[in-house]
C-alpha cells in the first residue's frame, strides 16, 4: 500500500487538510444530490424523443441538420447529451461517441469543436442515439432523449426542439433482439440495404413526431473526448468452411432466459431471432492457418457457409468497421474475442454474444458497430450469401493522452509489460474508470483504487476519478439498494438488489489516496454524510466482539477459493472494514474511529491467527458460539499485511514464509499445498504492494515478470485472471505500470499537491531504466543506472528520501 514513513506524512497531510476545510460554511457544503461540477445550460436546446415513445426499449432514433455555413463560418462547437447513447457523424464521417456517464438523474454534456471539420455552404450533422431502457452494470435505465444545439460565434443556429432538428425512427437495426451480455444492454444485428443511411447527408427518410421532454439535470463532461484511431488488421490467420450441427443443448445465458422484473429485456419468446442460438448451429468443417499479412484494399471473400479469421495483432477496443459488398443477397456474422482456443474463436466464452449481424441484399455497405467491443480476432462468417470485406478496422474508444507517458529499459520483457499495461489502462479509462472494456463496461469500486494510481502516473491527473467519484455523490439514494450502502459499481442499475458490502469500504480507502492525489477537500466532505451512512449501515452488523458478522447478499474477496469462506465472520473483510475505520479517523479528525480500529485489529489477530497463518473465517454454531474455522487462503494473508493488522516486525515467520516461499512459482513448487492460491485481483496485486512496502523492489519486478509476461505476449494487455477464463482487458492491471516506474526508480510517491517527487530505494535489475512522466506542470524525466538515480522535474519541483 505506502511504506509505514509514507502513510505517516498522508495522514499529516490528509489532517492539515482537513483542518483548512472546517472553515468552510455549512451553507456553501455540498452533499449527496448535489454535484460538485458546475451545473450546464443549453441556450436553446431541449430535451426530445418520438412522442410517447421514450421508455421503449431497444429504440434507435435519427436526428438530422443542415448546417448553411458561408465560407468563412467563424468558431463552430456542437453540445450534446443523450439517453443512452450517441454517435454523431458530420457530412457522412464519423465525428463522436458519447455521452461521459453520470449519476442517476444527471447527464454529462459533450462539447465539440466542429471549426476545422466543416466546408463552406451546407455541412450535415446527423446524430443517431440508442434508447435501450434497461438495466445494466454499463448505461442507466432512464427514459430516451437527445439535447443539442450548434453555436456560430456563440450564436444557436440550430437546437433540438426547434425545426432545425428532423428524426427517424430507424428500424435498420433489429430492436427485438437478446441483451449482449448479463451485464450490458442489447446485441447488434441490421437489416440493411444500400442506401439505408442516406438520412445521415438529407437523403430521403420517413419523419417521426418529437415531443420534449421534463428538464434534465446537466452538467459538463469534465474530461477530455476519447481517441478515435482505425487500426486495422495484422494478417488473415485463418480460412474455412462451416457446416450445420445440431447441439444436444443449446447455451443459453441467464441475460437470455432471465429477462424480468429484475433483468431488463425482451423476453425469448418475444426475440425476433437469438442469435447466439444461430450460431451455436454451425460449427468449423474444414480450417487452413497459413497468416497472410492483411492488405485493407484486397477483398477477403466469404462465400456461402465459409469463413475467414483476421487478427489485429493485439487486443483492441472500439467499433468494428468495415465495407462489405454483398453479391448475393445472405446473412454475415462478425464475430470476435480477445483469444483464440485450439485456434478457434468461441463468440460465448465470457458469457456474452461476441457477435454483429446483417442481412443484406445485393450492394456495397460502410457498416460500423453503435457499441464498442473488445477483440484481437475477428472471424467473418456467413451462414448464406457472398459477401467481400475491403478496408476492416476497429474505431478505438480509448482515453486520450497516455502516449505522454513512456518506459524504457534493459529487459524488453519489462517493457513489454509496461506497454501491456498503459494499453489496458487506455481501454478501460474513459468517463469511469471500468473494470473491463467487453463483457460489462462498469464502473467497480475496488478495481478502481488501483486504476486510480495508474491515471495519477500515465496522464499527471484525476480527472476521470474525480467524475468517477462524483457519480457517487449525484443520486439522493441509490434505487434497490439498502439504507447507507454504496453499488458495487456504479452507474449502474441493481435491480435484483444485489450488491458487495465489503466492496463499498474500498471506497473510502480510495477517498483518502484522491484527496492526497488531488487536495480536493471539498468532494471529499460532500462525500462524508455518504460515508457516515455507510458507517451507520454496517455497525448493524457487529457482533460482541465488534466483528462484522452474516454480512448480506455477496460477500467477495477475490476469484479464488477465499470466496468460499465468506460467512459468518469472514475476517479478511473485516481486516479492510478497520482499514476503512482508520481511514475515516485520518479524512474528518475523529480520533475515537481509529481507536475502535485498533480494536478490531486486536481482536482479529486473536481469533483468526493460528500460530502459522491467518484463517479466513469463524462460523457461529447451533449452540450460538463462535468457532474459528481451519480455512486459510493466500489472499487473507496479504489482506492482514496490506491493512495493518499484520507487520513483518509483529509476525515476522508468516511473512518470511510469504516473501520466500509464495509467488509466481508457488504453482510448480507447490509449496504449502494447504493454503489456497491467490488469483490476480486482488492477492497477486496486494502482494506486489507489500512486497514494495516493505523494501523488496528487485523482488517486485522478478515476480511482475513471472506473473505477466505470459499475458502481455499474449494479447498485449493485462487479465482479470492469471489464466483465460475470464476478461483479457481489465482495467485494475494496468496498475503494474505504477509497479514498474515505483520500484524501478524508488519513485515512492509523486505529489503534484506540494510538488514533492518522495523517493525510496529502487530495485538494482535492470541494469538501466528511463521514464518519462506528464505532471500538470510538465515532463518528469528519471534515469537509473545501477543504485544512481538521475531526476528532472518541472521547476519548482523538490526531491524528498523517505527512506
Amino acid at each position: 500500500m505506502m511504506s509505514t514513513h509514507f502513510r505517516h506524512l498522508l495522514a499529516l497531510a490528509v489532517l492539515a487538510l482537513t483542518a483548512g476545510a472546517q472553515e468552510t460554511s455549512p451553507s456553501t457544503r455540498y452533499r449527496p444530490g448535489m454535484p460538485m461540477s458546475e451545473p450546464f445550460s443549453f441556450v436553446a436546446a431541449q430535451p426530445v424523443w418520438p412522442t410517447g415513445r421514450e421508455q421503449e426499449k431497444n429504440l434507435s432514433v435519427g436526428f438530422h441538420c443542415a448546417l448553411d455555413l458561408s465560407a468563412q463560418p467563424g468558431t463552430v462547437h456542437l453540445s450534446l447529451t443523450a439517453s443512452c447513447l450517441y454517435r454523431a457523424f458530420l457530412n457522412g464521417e464519423f465525428l463522436a461517441h458519447g455521452p461521459a456517464r453520470a449519476g442517476h438523474g444527471w447527464y454529462r454534456v459533450d462539447e465539440i469543436d466542429l471549426t476545422g471539420r466543416l466546408r463552406p455552404g451546407t455541412n450535415h450533422l446527423a446524430i443517431e442515439v440508442a434508447g435501450y431502457n434497461a438495466n445494466s452494470y454499463y448505461l442507466l435505465d432512464q427514459p430516451s432523449f437527445l439535447q443539442a444545439e450548434v453555436r456560430q460565434d456563440g450564436k444557436v443556429i440550430a437546437a433540438t426542439g426547434s425545426p432545425a432538428f428532423a428524426a427517424t425512427v430507424l428500424t435498420q437495426r433489429v430492436q427485438r433482439i437478446q441483451r449482449y451480455s448479463f451485464q450490458r444492454p442489447f446485441a447488434e444485428f441490421y437489416r440493411l440495404t444500400p442506401a439505408v443511411d442516406a438520412w445521415r447527408t438529407g437523403g430521403a427518410c420517413t419523419p417521426t413526431e418529437l415531443a420534449i421532454a421534463e428538464t434534465k439535470h446537466l452538467i459538463p463532461r469534465g474530461l477530455p473526448l476519447p481517441e478515435y484511431a482505425c487500426r486495422q488488421p495484422v494478417a488473415t490467420c485463418a480460412t474455412g468452411t462451416l457446416r450445420t450441427v445440431n447441439p444436444e443443448r443449446l447455451w443459453e445465458d441467464r441475460s437470455l432466459v432471465h429477462v424480468g422484473p429484475k433483468l431488463g429485456g425482451y423476453p425469448k419468446d418475444q426475440l425476433e431471432l437469438i442469435v447466439s442460438d444461430e450460431l451455436q448451429r454451425v460449427a468449423t468443417d474444414q480450417q487452413e492457418t497459413a497468416p497472410v499479412p492483411y492488405q485493407p484494399d484486397q477483398p477477403v471473400e466469404v462465400a456461402p457457409m465459409g469463413f475467414q479469421t483476421l487478427d489485429f495483432g493485439q487486443d483492441l477496443s472500439g467499433f468494428l468497421g468495415a465495407e462489405i459488398v454483398c453479391t448475393e443477397a445472405g446473412r454475415i456474422y462478425l464475430t470476435f474475442d480477445e483469444i483464440l482456443r485450439n485456434g478457434e474463436l468461441d463468440f460465448r466464452r465470457m458469457g456474452t454474444v461476441n457477435a454483429v449481424g446483417y442481412d443484406l441484399v445485393p450492394g456495397t455497405y460502410r457498416v460500423e458497430s453503435f457499441e464498442p467491443y473488445t477483440l484481437r480476432f475477428l472471424k467473418a462468417l456467413a451462414l448464406s450469401g457472398r459477401f467481400e470485406l475491403r478496408r476492416v478496422y476497429l474505431r478505438e474508444l480509448a482515453c486520450p493522452g497516455t502516449d505522454r507517458a513512456s518506459f524504457a529499459c534493459s529487459d524488453p520483457v519489462l517493457v513489454d509489460i509496461f506497454e501491456a499495461a498503459r494499453e489496458t489502462f487506455r481501454q478501460n479509462t474513459l468517463d469511469v474508470y471500468m473494470d473491463c472494456p467487453s463483457r460489462e463496461r462498469a464502473g467497480w469500486l475496488c478495481d478502481s483504487f488501483f486504476t486510480a494510481r495508474v491515471e495519477h502516473v500515465l496522464t499527471g491527473g484525476s480527472a476521470v476519478e474525480r467524475n468517477f467519484l462524483e457519480n457517487f455523490l449525484l443520486p439522493e439514494r441509490f434505487p434497490h439498494l439498502p439504507e447507507g450502502m454504496l453499488p458495487m459499481c456504479y452507474p449502474a442499475d441493481h435491480n435484483d438488489g444485489v450488491f458487495i458490502p465489503n466492496w463499498s469500504l474500498w471506497f473510502v480507502i480510495e477517498l483518502e489516496e484522491y484527496l492526497g492525489r488531488t487536495g480536493d477537500r471539498a468532494l471529499v466532505d460532500a462525500l462524508k454524510p455518504r460515508l457516515d451512512a455507510l458507517l451507520r449501515y454496517f455497525a448493524t452488523f457487529r457482533n460482541p466482539d465488534g466483528l462484522l458478522e452474516k454480512l448480506p447478499s455477496w460477500v467477495f474477496v477475490e476469484w479464488s477459493k477465499a470466496n468460499a469462506f465468506v460467512q459468518d465472520v469472514n475476517y479478511p473483510s473485516n481486516m479492510l472494514y478497520a482499514a476503512a475505520l482508520d481511514t475515516m479517523s485520518r479524512l474528518y479528525a475523529e480520533p475515537e474511529l481509529h481507536a475502535e480500529a485498533e480494536a478490531l485489529r486486536g481482536t482479529i489477530r486473536s481469533q483468526s491467527y493460528d500460530g502459522e497463518f491467518f484463517v479466513d473465517n469463524a462460523v457461529r454454531g447451533a449452540d450460538g458460539k463462535l468457532s474459528v474455522t481451519r480455512n486459510r487462503s493466500e489472499v487473507c494473508q496479504y489482506f492482514a499485511f496490506f491493512f495493518g493488522t499484520a507487520t513483518p516486525a509483529s509476525h515476522p515467520e508468516l511473512w518470511a514464509k510469504l516473501g520466500d516461499h509464495f509467488g509466481p512459482e508457488r504453482s510448480q513448487t507447490h509449496a504449502f499445498p494447504e493454503i489456497h492460491p491467490a488469483n490476480a485481483f486482488v492477492g497477486n496485486y496486494l502482494r506486489l504492494e507489500l512486497l514494495s512496502q516493505y523494501g523488496c523492489p528487485d523482488q517486485v519486478l522478478v515476480e511482475v515478470r513471472g506473473f505477466f509476461q505470459h499475458m502481455a505476449t499474449r494479447t498485449g494487455t493485462l487479465w482479470e485472471n492469471m489464466n483465460e477464463a475470464a476478461s483479457c482487458n481489465h482495467g485494475f492491471a494496468s496498475h503494474v505500470a505504477w509497479a514498474l516506474v515505483r520500484d524501478g526508480f524508488g519513485i515512492a510517491e509523486i505529489d503534484t499537491v506540494n510538488h514533492v517527487i518522495r523517493l525510496k530505494t529502487p530495485a538494482q535489475n535492470p541494469a538501466w531504466c528511463r521514464t518519462r512522466l506528464p505532471l500538470p506542470e510538465g515532463i518528469l524525466t528519471v534515469e537509473r543506472t545501477g543504485d544512481q538515480v538521475r531526476l528532472l522535474p518541472p521547476a519548482g519541483y523538490r526531491i524528498e528520501r523517505i527512506d
